[in-house]
């Protein structure tokens, strides 16, 4: 007999070890199996698992499930991101906190030493987190980007890619961070509203014959300046256009240059142009070939190509100076203050700098044709489909992607440079050196570059170079190309995009069938989760306090993708209590000697009410595969919440009881097998996601029926595949009358406050003669689950009496006795009332587009969702009125 409760602290631990153990996370060895494969998006090594993750890897594992019960090969690969920048600095900061030398001090091959250290000690936390969540991945096949055999590969794709000159060196602007020194993606660089300044400054004419005044609020970087621009329209400057100013400080000349970058409308329609340190002046500079003047270096410092007197000083301090000499020369025409947005490194937290360094790029734009073409012959295809939106305006616009870092921690790029600068490219150093030799007709010393690449750059490889790449291994033969990828709508660009242009270009095809982009799970009130807000839910103290199955179900029922998920405690309690609700009806039928029997078919089942559950049995687990097998994750989840809890646990449980204490032997004993049956299928569904509490159940159930007892793990089970010929459609009317009967009869007590003592009779006005049988049949029945004294046919219904309609079948409370119908009808018209003035107040709020604008996301959407919740309960009530008003 089952305990009377699940203890999810003991249970899930034992059960996962078990599994693991039993090494059925891995792929069926079976060649006529169809293969299903999924590569993890690969957390950081330094990471620990966040409510994202949780969400992410829980609807990797419902999917991985269920294919593995359909019988599919079914593959979940795991593995982590060496993480460039963040193990780097882990890593640093750990050194200063034991009092050790710095990294530069320590050097680089020491460096990565105790970097492989730490990942060796500390590494794998996430990957443990994991397993808590449940997540059913194949560990024997677990990669890690910077191992040997991802590096091979990452090094073949990058000698390739230079051989087929789609990666080249080239002189351009940077996300440059200068606290770790080094190039940074955009992903890194995180927008921050700050309080700046405008500053005026006036350029004198090389001709004395007048000014053009600028504003910057990087006053430092006009030392780099080498034009200034007008629009070519904008009347007031087209006689300077071709002239030039006189740079003050650095007193250069610099032109005055027509173009459209310019805004007439903005300022005073001029604007300094510094192509070395502004992505926009770039673009300008580039157009007119202007010379780019690089005024800092690595550290944000002003190097020497600034006037001797700024040299050396830090780009703030600078700034300052900037300033202070403009006032002193009378130049400075105005301050204004601002807010406005300036990047920052996300993990340093210093202020990011367009920088002009020498760096690796990829031609992305010539990747991306094949990966535009993918998706839109539908060889990809984006759920839901609107994100496709997003991917094609960033892979038609693309820029070339800077592949190098300034860092030691990472795939060192395998170019080598001879004395007088000419690169080789090779795989190996023994390769370089010999096509240095053969270049230079001797041996020559050869240095490789100190650079590294972007962490981006080795996982554009992870679906083809986790499966063993550029090795032609069974893994690739077998799982390539995957079926789903399961990410963040934020990693689009950065991942999706690049593993799509690789693994086209590499492989010959897309390396996945279908993206399902998740929602990003906000708090209670939907606002996005931040550690400044206090609003962080951590899933391993959910898992601590709910259990894993419990925050699964949550993120399951709650994940469609039109919306973001607003988690709250209160649900997942609630779906905790859901899985308390069918280990009591297990337990129920345990008690009730519910056991399998022999040769059990659900089509030759006779008693109604069985044959009633056997059909909705069949509908639910058609519904839950069509969902899963479309990504529906929520409508699956919510498929079986109604089932199990109002369906089984509910109904069927209810209305089997007169049965199951009846004296028909036969009746009993087809119940019995019925119900555990229905509980089998219940398991077996449920189980991709709840996994702990249905494999408990299935456990503690394996002797219920010897005849029919379990084997293996309910992980790999089969999938049912029911019939549709076993819905009956005559027992389906029969029940669904008598659930009804006592379900709108319900409501009616409780929207008139009917005292749960009264046992008022429960009328049939006007029925067919089938649903009168059916009535007087279920009388005793509706009798208890209703609190009516009998059920009575009569020609009208009393004054007095409230009707309501199911079925086509008229039926009646009279329930004049028991309530003032009076004041019944009072207290209801003022609630219509109360919610009549709450709905317009709210339809006027957001009807006010101002409101919509300016209000954050959160409160707009909280507005809607009182008014939709307003709406419906004034419905509701006034659909009580009625039946007053009919009484």
């Amino acid at each position: 007999m089952l305990e009377k409760t699940f203890d999810p602290k003991t249970a899930e631990p034992r059960l996962y070890a078990a599994w693991e153990a039993s090494g059925a996370f891995a792929p069926t060895n079976d060649p006529n199996a169809e293969p299903f494969s999924i590569v993890i998006p690969p957390p950081n090594v330094t990471g620990s698992l966040h409510i994202g993750h949780a969400l992410n890897n829980t609807l990797q594992d419902v999917l991985i499930r269920f294919e593995r019960m359909r019988g599919k090969a079914a593959l979940w690969l795991p593995g982590t991101d060496h993480a460039g920048i963040a193990t780097q600095m882990v890593v640093e900061r750990q050194l200063a906190a034991e009092g050790n030398i710095g990294r530069r001090d320590l050097g680089r091959d020491a460096f990565v030493d105790k970097v492989w250290e730490w990942k060796a000690k500390s590494g794998g936390t996430i990957v443990n987190q994991l397993r808590r969540l449940g997540a059913s991945c194949d560990w024997s096949r677990e990669r890690f980007t910077l191992d040997e055999g991802l590096s091979a590969a990452v090094r073949k794709v990058f000698v390739t890619l230079y051989k087929q000159k789609l990666i080249y060196r080239d002189k351009r602007l940077v996300n440059w961070d200068p606290h770790f020194q080094t190039a940074i993606s955009d992903l890194e660089v995180e927008q921050r509203e700050v309080d700046g300044h405008y500053w005026h400054f006036a350029y004198p004419l090389e001709d004395g014959s007048g000014e053009i005044v600028v504003a910057t609020t990087r006053p430092e970087t006009m030392l780099g300046d080498t034009a200034v621009a007008v629009h070519p329209s904008d009347d007031r400057y087209k006689g300077l256009i071709g002239k030039a100013v006189r740079l003050p400080i650095v007193n250069r000349p610099v032109p005055i240059i027509a173009d459209d970058y310019a805004d007439p409308e903005k300022g005073s329609g001029a604007v300094k142009i510094t192509p070395a340190h502004d992505f926009n002046d770039f673009a300008v500079g580039k157009r007119h070939n202007l010379p780019m003047i690089n005024v800092l270096d690595d550290f944000g410092r002003i190097n020497d190509n600034a006037p001797a007197e700024y040299r050396g000083l830090d780009r703030f301090a600078a700034r300052k100076k900037v300033v202070e000499q403009f006032e002193a020369l009378g130049l400075l025409r105005g301050i204004e203050k601002t807010r406005h947005m300036v990047p920052h490194g996300d993990r340093s937290g210093v202020v990011v700098e367009p920088y002009l360094t020498d760096q690796w790029y990829v031609a992305a734009e010539v990747l991306a044709k094949p990966a535009i073409a993918a998706v839109e012959t539908g060889d990809t295809v984006f759920v839901p489909k609107h994100w496709e939106k997003t991917y094609f305006e960033w892979m038609r616009n693309i820029q070339p992607w800077c592949i190098s870092r300034q860092l030691w921690w990472g795939h060192r790029i395998p170019a080598w440079f001879g004395p007088d600068g000419k690169v080789f490219v090779e795989e190996t150093e023994a390769e370089a050196r010999r096509q240095a030799e053969e270049h230079y007709g001797r041996p020559t010393d050869l240095k490789q570059d100190e650079d590294v690449l972007d962490t981006w750059f080795s996982s554009a490889l992870w679906p083809f170079s986790t499966l063993g790449w550029p090795e032609k291994s069974e893994d690739v033969r077998r799982f390539y190309p995957t079926h789903t990828l399961i990410t963040g709508f934020d990693i689009i660009f950065f991942w999706v995009a690049r593993m799509m242009m690789q693994g086209i270009h590499f492989m010959g095809e897309v390396p996945f069938k279908r993206v399902f982009i998740n929602a990003l799970v906000r708090d209670a009130s939907g606002a996005k989760m931040s550690k400044s807000k206090g609003n962080v839910m951590d899933p391993l103290e959910l898992v601590d306090e709910f259990g894993a199955d419990a925050l699964r179900f949550t993120l399951t029922a709650m994940s469609g993708a039109a919306r973001d998920i607003k988690l709250s405690r209160q649900r997942i309690e609630g779906y905790r209590n859901f899985g308390t609700k069918l280990w009591n009806a297990t337990r129920f039928c345990q008690m009730n000697g519910c056991a399998r029997a022999e040769a059990f078919d659900p089509s030759q089942v006779k008693g109604t009410l069985n044959r009633w559950i056997v059909g909705e049995t069949v509908r639910t687990a058609g519904a839950v595969t069509e969902a899963l097998t479309d990504c529906g994750f929520d409508e699956a989840a919510n498929t079986l919440y109604r089932f199990i809890w109002n369906t089984f646990c509910d109904w069927y449980v209810e209305l089997s009881k007169p049965i199951l204490n009846g004296a028909d032997a036969a009746a009993k004993a087809e119940t019995q097998a019925t119900a555990a049956w229905v509980l089998d299928q219940i398991l077996v569904l449920l189980h991709p996601i709840m996994p702990f509490l249905t494999e408990e159940l299935w456990a503690q159930t394996a002797d219920l029926g010897a005849a029919r007892a379990h084997t293996g793990f309910l992980l790999t089970a089969p999938w049912p595949q029911l019939s549709a010929s076993l819905v009956d459609a005559a027992a389906d009317a029969e029940i669904e009358l008598i659930v009804e009967a006592i379900s709108e009869g319900r409501s009616v007590r409780a929207e008139l406050n009917v005292p749960p003592s009264a046992r008022p009779p429960l009328l049939v006005i006007e029925a067919s003669a089938e649903q009168r049988k059916v009535l007087e049949a279920a009388a005793p029945l509706i009798g208890q689950l209703l609190r009516v004294a009998e059920v009575r046919f009569e020609d009208a219904a009393p004054v007095g009496a409230i009707p309501y309609v199911v079925k086509g079948a008229t039926l009646a409370l009279p329930v004049a006795e028991f309530i003032d119908l009076a004041a019944e009808r009072t207290r209801l018209a003022k609630e219509v009332a109360g919610l009549g003035s709450e709905i317009d107040k709210l339809g006027k709020k957001l009807g006010n587009p101002d409101f919509v604008a300016r209000a954050p996301e959160e409160v707009v959407e909280e507005n809607r969702e009182r008014l939709a919740d307003a709406e419906a309960a004034k419905a509701k009530l006034e659909g009580a009125l009625a039946r007053l008003g009919a009484a």
